[in-house]
């Protein structure tokens, strides 16, 4: 357990595994923090060295207000590579964290052994990015918050791991202080990589999306995969939003071979 001092910002971060295994860093959806991975660091932590950490304004983590926000999440994990011994890495994010970990990797591809965006096209816009958001209904995300049920959880946890979903939300309000429509509106407004930017990512990439996610879109995802060199889609049957949370044995095996495909 550690704190990284950040310009207007205090980073929690934790580290477990060897030291010299390969680093192996989690990045966290807007719902989340370092806990979200709770069903993954033990299992990888036998083989990497696996780091997860809060974005900031993420409790424990902190920002000072105003502060940058989503626009800082690239180089606070830039930071945190650093201050976790620097050289190359592996990266998993899911959601939010896509826009961190696709922005950062395009702007140090030498260091990214592997990439995998769950449940996210991290800022990526195309036609058929755009298409697929056209597609979608309008109001679904509202429908579930009114019946108590967290969008990036699903109805399908609520409904089949009644106490994985209390977990979720449980994680979800210790960010009680931050203003998440904000920071989702300003996520919105990095929608800006466009199909040129990722043409030439010489990095291995696995893109995974829950068959009946309701916040971004699997074709989306899809849409992502296609436009990268490396990229390959995956998408997961009977899952919502969150395939790492409520998938986790499914997920961390699709992880897990995809890692050790790429080697190294």
């Amino acid at each position: 357990m550690a704190w990284l001092e950040r310009p207007g910002a205090r980073i929690y971060y934790e580290l477990a595994g060897p030291e010299g295994a390969p680093l192996l860093v989690f990045a966290h959806g807007l719902g989340g923090n370092h806990l979200s991975w709770w069903q993954q660091v033990p299992v990888f932590a036998r083989e990497y060295r696996c780091l997860v950490f809060a974005h900031r304004g993420f409790a424990p983590s902190r920002q000072d207000a105003p502060g940058p926000g989503a626009l800082a999440f690239a180089d606070d994990l830039a930071a945190l590579i650093e201050a976790a011994g620097g050289g190359e890495v592996r990266l998993v994010a899911q959601s939010m964290g896509g826009w961190t970990c696709l922005a950062y990797t395009l702007a140090h591809p030498e260091r990214v052994r592997a990439l995998v965006m769950c449940d996210t096209h991290g800022g990526f816009w195309s036609a058929e990015t755009a298409a697929a958001w056209a597609a979608t209904p309008p109001d679904a995300e509202a429908g579930l918050f009114a019946r108590g049920i967290h969008p990036a959880a699903g109805e399908r946890m609520a409904r089949e791991q009644p106490e994985l979903h209390h977990l979720y939300w449980g994680i979800n309000n210790l960010a009680e202080d931050l203003d998440k429509e904000a920071l989702r509106r300003q996520l919105g407004t990095m929608w800006t990589i466009a199909p040129e930017q990722v043409r030439g990512l010489d990095v291995p990439v696995l893109c995974l999306a829950g068959e009946e996610d309701v916040v971004i879109p699997p074709a989306a995802v899809e849409a992502l995969a296609r436009a990268l060199p490396r990229g390959r889609f995956v998408l997961v049957p009977r899952a919502g939003h969150s395939v790492y949370f409520e998938r986790a044995r499914e997920f961390n095996a699709l992880v897990r071979d995809f890692l050790g495909e790429v080697g190294g």
